[in-house]
């Protein structure tokens, strides 16, 4: 599989594009009017404790305050009771006990703001490099469990613990503080020499962390993660890249000095785009497959198709045939087209940055057999997925239930808002219920006040249809009332909206 990255650089915004076989799956905007605050350590303050709900809001800075629950708060020996037997249960005090209103944290972002909601937090600090992740306050050494040869597990597992130990009895670890550290997937076969570089790199960024932390005031940034590209070249980029083309000059400068100083191999790969005949993002169809990422409709190669809906609460995925008719049978024919919303599915979600609960209704299916396959294909095309996933199997209703770790905004909160005509709804009031609702305003407005004449205001679809299939009706109520009723169309009024005036 070849993968292709194309960056697409403007004063504004920075958007990343990952194309995989030549087709696009992932696309990351970063907004300088709204970056995003995912893994930035901040100096923050206890603004409000919430018992109930073992947890407190944090002020780092932000006009939405940040959320802290007591299970990502970092716990001292002292402040747990183990009980007097040893296999007693581990008793944690209230977060009451271990927090009050003023108190200064040293606090990481897990969790972008999203919509009315706060930044989450946590005191457990982590801080990547190429190849390693620092723990400051753990002592335990890990490894990615995507490195499977067990070999090389151990050897990344001792040479780390190695380093650790000849950095902690170096001049240079003053605090004499033993860390732990995770050894990422990039660095299967990499040299000791490269694992002491990256040791040395986040030791020291860190030691800068702590002593910036005594003396800096509330909300203030203690460490903010990469730049975007940078963000990408770090975290996305492996080993099958084809291609890295970026269509700035300047960022195509920075990203070779970038990559020359701490990941040489990717250097040669980075190309600059000039951009003179058509934009990037053209030239390899990203834009038309943002918009339609936009639509609710995924219309399925073989005729079937998908609709998403993105809620408050979740996402739901519904799986239709469509114009799909096979060339069997009828089961065999369900199956195929589940088979293909599987793959598609997996692939809309890291394109549409989809997280939270997601829940994904297939067409049903006799053959037990048939639902073990799709399940197997949806969990294969989601191991392509840089975000967390678990899938359960299917439900008695034929539901698929599943779960995608969400930090930051979904690319529709990106790019749209709510409607302000619908709100949100998906839909408007017809013409006609609107016609009815200004008839029972009218004998409302006819009860209350003495007036000699009315002056309805509303759309032009509405005006349209008064004068036009509702006019005999219109007719009715105006002699019944017995008060001429004038109707003014309004070019800037919404179908819903309208007003009666008294004239």
């Amino acid at each position: 599989m070849s993968v292709e990255i194309l960056m697409n650089v403007t004063p504004q915004e920075s958007r990343v594009a990952i194309l995989e076989n030549g087709m696009l799956q992932e696309v990351i905007i970063e907004r300088n009017s709204n970056q995003g605050m995912v893994s930035n350590i901040y100096h923050g303050k206890v603004h409000r404790i919430l018992p109930g709900m073992e947890a407190a809001f944090i002020d780092i800075g932000e006009e939405k305050k940040a959320f802290l629950h007591a299970s990502d708060l970092r716990f001292k020996p002292s402040d747990v009771f183990n009980g007097d037997t040893p296999n007693e249960e581990i008793t944690y005090p209230p977060i009451s006990e271990l927090l009050h209103v003023g108190k200064k944290v040293l606090v990481q972002v897990i969790k972008d703001q999203l919509g009315t909601k706060g930044a989450r937090l946590t005191m457990h600090i982590t801080i990547p490099s190429r190849y390693l992740v620092l723990m400051p306050y753990t002592d335990s050494i890990g490894v990615s469990s995507k490195i499977e040869d067990e070999q090389e597990r151990t050897r990344l597992k001792e040479s780390v613990s190695r380093l650790r130990e000849e950095f902690n009895q170096s001049s240079d670890n003053e605090s004499n503080q033993m860390h732990g550290f995770i050894v990422r997937t990039v660095a299967e076969g990499i040299s000791e020499e490269a694992l002491r570089a990256d040791m040395m790199f986040l030791c020291k960024l860190w030691a800068r962390v702590s002593e910036d932390n005594k003396t800096s005031a509330k909300g203030a940034v203690m460490y903010s993660d990469l730049p975007l590209l940078q963000r990408v070249l770090r975290d996305v980029v492996g080993e099958k890249i084809e291609v890295i083309k970026v269509d700035s000059r300047e960022k195509y400068l920075s990203l070779i000095e970038f990559c020359t100083t701490y990941i040489p191999e990717l250097a040669d790969k980075i190309e600059h785009y000039p951009g003179t005949e058509r934009p990037i993002f053209d030239l390899h169809g990203v834009e038309d497959e943002i918009q339609k990422s936009l639509k609710r409709k995924v219309q399925l190669k073989s005729g079937g198709y998908l609709i998403i809906d993105q809620t408050e609460a979740m996402t739901t995925i519904d799986v239709n045939t469509g114009g799909f008719v096979g060339h069997s049978n009828l089961e065999e024919t369900i199956f195929k087209t589940n088979l293909e919303a599987a793959q598609t599915t997996a692939r809309q979600l890291r394109l549409r940055n989809l997280g939270g609960i997601i829940i994904i209704d297939f067409i049903d299916m006799r053959e037990e057999e048939h639902k073990q396959q799709v399940i197997a294909a949806l969990e294969k095309s989601l191991e392509m997925d840089h975000a967390k996933t678990s899938v359960s199997q299917l439900s008695s209703l034929g539901l698929v239930e599943m779960t995608r770790k969400r930090t930051r905004e979904s690319l529709e909160h990106v790019l749209c808002e709510s409607c302000p005509i619908c709100e949100g709804r998906g839909y408007v009031k017809t013409a006609t219920t609107v016609v009815y609702e200004i008839f029972r305003e009218i004998s409302r407005e006819y009860r209350q006040f003495d007036a000699r004449e009315l002056l309805v205001l509303a759309s032009q679809e509405v005006i349209e249809l008064l004068l036009d299939e509702e006019s005999d009706s219109f007719a009715e109520l105006q002699a019944f009332i017995g008060v001429p009723i004038r109707l003014q169309g309004e070019g800037l009024y919404s179908q819903e909206q309208f007003d009666v005036v008294l004239v």
